[in-house]
């Protein structure tokens, strides 16, 4: 039967598995392929690049190829292009994609464990196949090899070591089926659990092809899958008219990822949203943007009797505060994944999907409990603004007044259409965003929040671009952000063009302790040295080593112009932040944003 062997003329065993797994990746739903160069991958090499000639080879299937010098970028890269493919066309979520990306044997194996584990955390189908020496050279002391099987630990949810092919018979039906199994393991077809898998692929020479013909496609070995239902398409949530209140006192957390289904319940039932900007949840006239604050105060967030939470909350301690509380009932909505949120250990109930007292609005918290948030946000969010737009005073520098970092994010926030796709990088940069996003028609918000690191943004920025080329992508990201996945800017004159706007706040370190316990005055002694980090590196000639266009802005004056027209290709705005007192404005943020709500629910 056609392509039940591997036995031709196509250079040997190892060219033609390559391209019988080539076959097989395209033919269960892969569309992207992700690749870092390496002698010991050559054979998957030239069988994607046969997969993305212009008039592919006779047997060849078509595939979108991306190449990348640097094993980290590639990493992360594949996990933009698995994140960009949630992204509906109406903005929603719909499940991921699998994307595939292929390294050489040795420490470019162990380079893309962050971007594994972020992929394993995040819930993104990574397919990951390193090329290895067959298992006769393991453990002599050859050349770039290593124990490769399990390097990745539990971070996977399959791992599957395969041996050197030799052209036996049959060969080509294990190998699909193979990839049939690790496909499904991937999505989470049988578990609802979407994740990475590894494939170890072991090569013998010849690496090369030689002139013969790719194996005619087959379905030998293709096994089919049935799926598990997950929540692809959101439960229907359709409130009563009337719906009687007097309920406990109840708010959602919608956090990393909760999708639309945070805040259609909110809305059915009455209750405050408190939605962290990568959730796809935030906007409408229930999410509060100041609930930050707000839930230290003792007739809003110190009433809170239930909270329903989805998603992942990963941004804020008072948060976490309050799902820890014994008084108050945690339930939890999942429809995915083996584990879930609770990071308090107090939920008390954890549901696949909300019940239908839930969606039918028949939960309906007081009379007066969601406009009371709504109050206090109001006040909130015109406090946060007149300390922002005041906060300058004796800050000026020659060319004008001097950036804040909540600053930059509202103007972010502000060019943001609901085309648009913003990824926005860990530590003071989500915050900020965070505290000053008020969107009543959100853009599309993604990030890294599996483990919240700082690696591997621009290249999942750049994923993401890849990924969704018909919208603006946009990326907000701190300097250390920015200088730890500097090789992300490289791409090569044969690559796709990446359409996207980097703006960096470079306020030279890492702000964000600042505001946490190292930032404490007390402890100013060697703040600066281990915490803070100035760097003093020079972005403007970094990015014109990489051939990227560079703008400085400096001042407030020059941010809207600067963000709103991003052009075409990869491009930096390099924001100048002052962060010399980081930790003075975020007590002022919160004394003025107090003072206000204390005298809006007084009256």
């Amino acid at each position: 039967m056609a392509g039940v062997t591997t036995t031709d003329a196509g250079g040997g065993p190892a060219t033609s598995a390559a391209r019988v797994l080539v076959q097989a990746l395209a033919a269960l739903g892969v569309e992207d392929v992700v690749l870092a160069p390496g002698s010991r991958s050559a054979p998957l090499a030239y069988a994607l690049a046969d997969a993305t000639r212009p008039e592919p080879p006779a047997g060849a299937p078509a595939l979108r190829l991306h190449v990348r010098v640097d094993e980290r970028s590639a990493g992360f890269l594949a996990l933009g292009l698995a994140r960009a493919s949630t992204v509906g066309p109406d903005g929603g979520s719909v499940p991921p994609r699998p994307v595939a990306v292929v390294t050489t044997s040795g420490t470019a194996v162990a380079n893309l464990h962050p971007a594994v584990l972020e992929a394993h955390h995040s819930g993104l189908p990574l397919v990951v196949l390193t090329a290895d020496r067959p298992h006769e050279l393991r453990g002599t002391g050859a050349n770039q090899t290593t124990e490769q099987v399990g390097v990745f630990g539990p971070a996977v949810r399959l791992c599957l070591d395969l041996p050197a092919p030799d052209g036996r018979s049959d060969e080509a039906r294990d190998l699909r089926r193979t990839v049939a199994r690790a496909l499904a393991a991937a999505t989470g077809a049988r578990t609802g659990d979407p994740g990475p898998v590894h494939l170890n692929v072991a090569f013998r020479e010849p690496l090369v092809p030689g002139p013969g013909a790719w194996p005619e496609p087959s379905t030998v070995g293709l096994t089919h899958v049935q799926a598990r239902p997950v929540a692809a398409v959101l439960p229907t949530v359709e409130p009563s008219p009337g719906g009687r209140r007097g309920g406990a006192p109840t708010i959602v957390v919608a956090g990393d990822d909760a999708g639309l289904l945070a805040r259609r319940l909110a809305e059915a039932n009455g209750w405050p949203l408190l939605a962290e900007p990568s959730s796809g949840a935030r906007g409408g006239a229930n999410a509060i943007a100041a609930y930050v604050h707000l839930l230290q105060h003792p007739l809003l967030g110190g009433s809170v009797r239930r909270v329903v939470v989805l998603g992942r909350p990963t941004l804020s301690r008072p948060v976490q505060r309050l799902l820890g509380r014994p008084d108050v009932e945690v339930v939890v909505i999942g429809a995915r994944g083996a584990d879930w949120p609770d990071a308090a250990r107090n939920a008390a109930e954890v549901l696949l999907e909300p019940p239908a007292r839930m969606r039918t609005g028949r939960m309906r918290a007081p009379e007066g409990w969601l406009e009371a948030w709504q109050t206090a946000d109001k006040a909130a969010g015109a406090a946060v603004d007149g300390v922002l737009d005041g906060s300058f005073e004796g800050r000026r520098s020659r060319s004008g007044t001097r950036v804040t970092g909540p600053v930059l994010a509202r103007a972010v926030a502000e060019v943001s259409a609901p085309d648009d796709v913003l990824v926005v990088g860990s530590s003071n940069p989500v915050r900020d965003l965070d505290l000053v996003a008020r969107w009543s028609a959100p853009p599309v918000v993604l990030a890294n929040r599996g483990l919240a690191g700082i690696d591997g943004t621009i290249s999942t920025a750049a994923g993401v671009a890849l990924g969704l080329p018909d919208r603006r992508v946009r990326a907000l990201l701190g300097d250390l952000t920015f200088l730890h996945d500097v090789g992300g800017l490289l791409r090569g004159p044969l690559e796709h063009v990446v359409h996207l706007q980097l703006v960096v706040a470079n306020d030279d370190g890492g702000s964000i302790f600042a505001t946490l316990e190292p930032g404490e005055p007390d402890r100013a002694e060697v703040f600066e040295r281990v915490f803070g980090t100035p760097h003093g590196a020079d972005i403007a000639a970094i990015c014109a080593g990489y051939g990227v266009r560079h703008t400085r802005v400096g001042d407030v004056d020059g941010l809207l112009p600067a963000l709103a027209a991003p052009g075409p290709g990869l491009s930096v705005v390099e924001v100048r932040v002052d962060r010399s007192g980081r930790r003075a404005l975020g007590e002022r943020l919160a004394a003025q944003v107090v003072a206000a709500v204390a005298d809006a629910l007084q009256d």
